[in-house]
Formats: structure tokens, C-alpha cells, sequence
């Protein structure tokens, strides 16, 4: 496990680069980054093979460590998407990523109605009824809970464990809209409905209706997000 000095590191030159400021080309020098970070060689070292295998520097022998362009980035990393989220680059993250879900999680949702468990079709109904009085008070944070519960467990019932493997992708989303204040201060009730819609075809295994309800979920985040884009 790296150490908290290795993490405080890492996110600080992580952000750093992917918020643009530190030029993609850019070379640092080991020792440069121990003065200014006032940590060990070890402890830098291990953030910088943390962000090299993220795409986000590359060691050059004799020269330095390079700062790589975005092209180069792992764009599905935790971290990578993270710092994206928090960063100025954050509402065409949103948008990137709210493009990938509409692709990854109506299919996901008709694998549910086929594969979900009983205690899988519960939580999904619980989670939904959650979002549902929540929403009515409204207590954002409560929401969120649900919201994230929802979305992961419906990624994990489709059976197919490389949607499962994305469902922190959602929570990062939906978590940095409430907290960087991007959720209307009352959650929109036409959302709220759908994910109960979804909750229904799930329970009643109707996988063409859980489909087309799942398209309509990301459809209104897309759009809410692309409105946000234009608004900025």
C-alpha cells in the first residue's frame, strides 16, 4: 500500500498535469521534485510509477520525467478521471462520460431483467424508492447514496463483469455533480419516476422495457449536461 506522503504526491502532481498546468512536454528532475514536495526519492519515485503507468509522464533516460499530452492518458483510470471531475476540464469530462454511459448501461439494464438475483431486484427497487423520498424533501446527499446504489448494482446484475468494472465511472459522476453543484436543489422528478420504471422491468424480468428506460435516464443526463456545456 503506498504511503500518505506517495498519495499527497501523487495527487498533487496529478492534478497538476491534468489541469493543464504543467504543459504536456514538460520535463521535471527527480531531485527538483523532492525540494519542492519536501518528501523522500522513494516517495516520489512511487508516485512517478504511478502516473507513468497512467499515461501521464514518461521517464526519459538521461533527460528527465516528460509530461505527456491527453492523448496518452488512460482515460478510464480512477485517478485520471478524478482529477478531470475536479478539475476546469470538468463539464466535458461530464459529457465524455455521460456519452459512455448511454452506450454501456441500457445494455446492462436488459441483462439485469434477464440476470439480476432476487436480493439484487430488491436493492434496486429499495434504492429507487430511496431516490423517490429523498428527493421530495430534498436531502441531496441521501439522494446521492441511492442514486449511486441504483446504478451499481443494476451494472453488477447485468452479469457481465466488465460493466460491473465500471460502475465507479458512475459514481464519480454522480457524486461530482452534487458536490460541485451541478444537481438542480430539487432532483428532477421526471428522473426519479424513470428509475422506478427501471426498478419495475427489472422486477418483472421485462428486459425490452428496462432497456428503453435505461436509454431515457442517460438520454436526460446527457442533455442535462450538454445544457450545463452551454451555458458556461
Amino acid at each position: 500500500m503506498a504511503s500518505a506522503l506517495t498519495l499527497r504526491v501523487l495527487d498533487e502532481l496529478g492534478r497538476s498535469i491534468v489541469a493543464g498546468q504543467i504543459p504536456a512536454g514538460s520535463i521535471w528532475l527527480l531531485d527538483d521534485l523532492v525540494t519542492r514536495h519536501g518528501v523522500s526519492r522513494t516517495a516520489v519515485r512511487d508516485a512517478i510509477k504511478v502516473l507513468e503507468a497512467q499515461g501521464l509522464v514518461r521517464p526519459r533516460r538521461h533527460v528527465g520525467i516528460e509530461v505527456l499530452g491527453q492523448q496518452d492518458w488512460d482515460a478510464l483510470s480512477d485517478n485520471v478521471v478524478r482529477w478531470r471531475l475536479d478539475g476546469p476540464d470538468r463539464l466535458e469530462a461530464l459529457h465524455q462520460i455521460s456519452e459512455l454511459r448511454s452506450a454501456i448501461e441500457p445494455m446492462a439494464a436488459e441483462l439485469a431483467a434477464r440476470h439480476a438475483t432476487a436480493e439484487q431486484r430488491r436493492a434496486i427497487d429499495e434504492a429507487a424508492l430511496g431516490m423517490q423520498h429523498t428527493g421530495a424533501v430534498p436531502d441531496l446527499e441521501a439522494y446521492l447514496r441511492h442514486d449511486v446504489v441504483f446504478h451499481r448494482t443494476l451494472l453488477q446484475a447485468s452479469g457481465n463483469p466488465m460493466f460491473a468494472s465500471l460502475a465507479y465511472l458512475v459514481e464519480r459522476v454522480l457524486d461530482a455533480r452534487t458536490h460541485h453543484h451541478l444537481m438542480p436543489e430539487r432532483p428532477n422528478e421526471d428522473a426519479i419516476r424513470l428509475h422506478r420504471r427501471v426498478a419495475e422491468a427489472i422486477a418483472t424480468q421485462d428486459a425490452t422495457a428496462t432497456r428503453q428506460r435505461m436509454e431515457a435516464i442517460v438520454t436526460e443526463a446527457v442533455d442535462a449536461v450538454d445544457e450545463m456545456v452551454d451555458e458556461s
